[in-house]
């Protein structure tokens, strides 16, 4: 028989001794472990592992995150195994949160969970794929598509357990991932405290219709402010270095004013961001960046745009990759499946409630499965839908 609860003296022990309360070096405008609320209420009673320490484990368990390690950040269809993949860039931001929560005594099993489970929802492709998913939801006039809202919808709505239940992950930690989207850069992050369950579950209904929506969130918590701007810190830098190694742009290109102050690598501008957002922000009720650090981030932000995100040698084939978008989503909305797409199709549709089915219609469901797929299933999907079988021999 397998051991179902701990040892009632051990428990007794692990909470009395402090590994299970509230930590008391944490900053006044921290998150509590005793403020941990569920969508759904569970007996913890036998349970050594704090809330959001629990939600950590959960995300990594769940199958969106496995499904990490083979969506692209921003450089998809180049073969170079150094460049950054979805799975490192969370790991990044979880690390650099961690460490700027640490000296600002937030909440670090807050900030990890958040920061781990925040992309979940990106579509195959990166941004691109985004883009190109929202575009077949609002043809289909059923809303819009957001990465952020899609993560929350992942990790609330689809995802299950072995028992076809919720993996119920706390509210703080849900906010924090519906409002980290670090494509919206502002100076100072203030959270709002005053935020509930029933009016984060709003925000994220709108984020459904509306892809202006993302840009007012504000997360309840002030860890969920820290991984929102540690998501900027994590890629900024980093998306330089892969497309330095793709041949993209030379390291000199770099605009001179802005290495001057924030440096020209990955490892400098990681290091000035941190120190930065350290120097403006102890001791404070807000994240804040100086006024030079965050106009230098600004610019090199644009910068990135129009030179590695935006660059015509990287979009080349992005004409390509929308035909296949929209041939697979039309093809998962009117169920005309074949081969291991609809094996997989049918396995993931046995695991959705009827509710589901009566909440959603075909565009939308088809947005969520298209949106769990790795780069390379996506691209074999297609193939096999698209590109003829050899019947072989004979048909005998």
């Amino acid at each position: 028989m397998p051991i179902k609860d701990i040892d009632s003296r051990i428990l007794s022990d692990i909470k009395g001794k402090g590994n299970f309360a509230e930590d008391a070096l944490l900053s006044e405008n921290a998150a509590r472990n005793s403020g941990a609320l569920r969508y759904i209420v569970e007996n913890r009673e036998n349970e050594i592992r704090p809330p959001f320490f629990h939600d950590t484990d959960r995300i990594i368990h769940s199958k969106a995150y496995t499904r990490y390690i083979d969506k692209t950040q921003v450089f998809y269809l180049c073969s170079n195994d150094h460049l950054t993949h979805r799975v490192l860039h969370v790991q990044l931001v979880a690390k650099i949160a961690r460490t700027i929560g640490r000296v600002l005594r937030y909440n670090e099993d807050l900030i990890e969970a958040i920061a781990l489970g925040h992309d979940v929802g990106h579509a195959p492709f990166g941004h691109t794929g985004e883009r190109f998913v929202s575009a077949f939801l609002k043809g289909k006039k059923d809303g819009c598509f957001c990465h952020n809202a899609q993560s929350f919808r992942h990790l609330h709505e689809i995802e299950k357990t072995e028992s076809k239940e919720h993996i119920n992950l706390c509210v703080q930690t849900l906010d924090g991932i519906l409002c980290h989207n670090g494509e919206w850069l502002v100076e100072e992050y203030k959270n709002n405290p005053g935020k509930n369950k029933e009016m984060l579950f709003e925000e994220y209904q709108r984020c459904l219709v509306d892809e202006g929506a993302t840009k007012n969130l504000r997360p309840m918590t002030m860890e969920g402010c820290v991984v929102r701007v540690s998501d900027v810190i994590a890629y900024i830098g980093r998306d330089i270095e892969d497309a330095i190694a793709v041949n993209l742009i030379k390291r000199e290109d770099i605009p001179a004013d802005i290495c001057e102050v924030i440096g020209n690598s990955n490892k400098l501008i990681v290091n000035s961001l941190v120190l930065d957002i350290i120097n403006n922000s102890y001791g404070k009720n807000s994240i804040a960046f100086s006024k030079d650090v965050f106009n230098a981030l600004d610019k090199l932000k644009g910068w990135n745009y129009d030179n590695i995100y935006n660059n015509p040698k990287k979009m080349s084939e992005d004409s390509k990759i929308e035909v296949m978008f929209n041939f697979v989503l039309n093809s998962i909305s009117s169920e005309n499946l074949q081969g291991n797409i609809k094996v997989q199709y049918e396995k993931w549709k046995s695991e959705q409630s009827e509710l589901y089915f009566k909440s959603n219609g075909p565009a939308r469901i088809a947005a969520d499965y298209l949106s769990g797929m790795t780069d390379d299933f996506l691209m074999s999907s297609y193939r096999e839908l698209v590109v003829p079988k050899s019947f072989g021999f004979n048909f005998a």
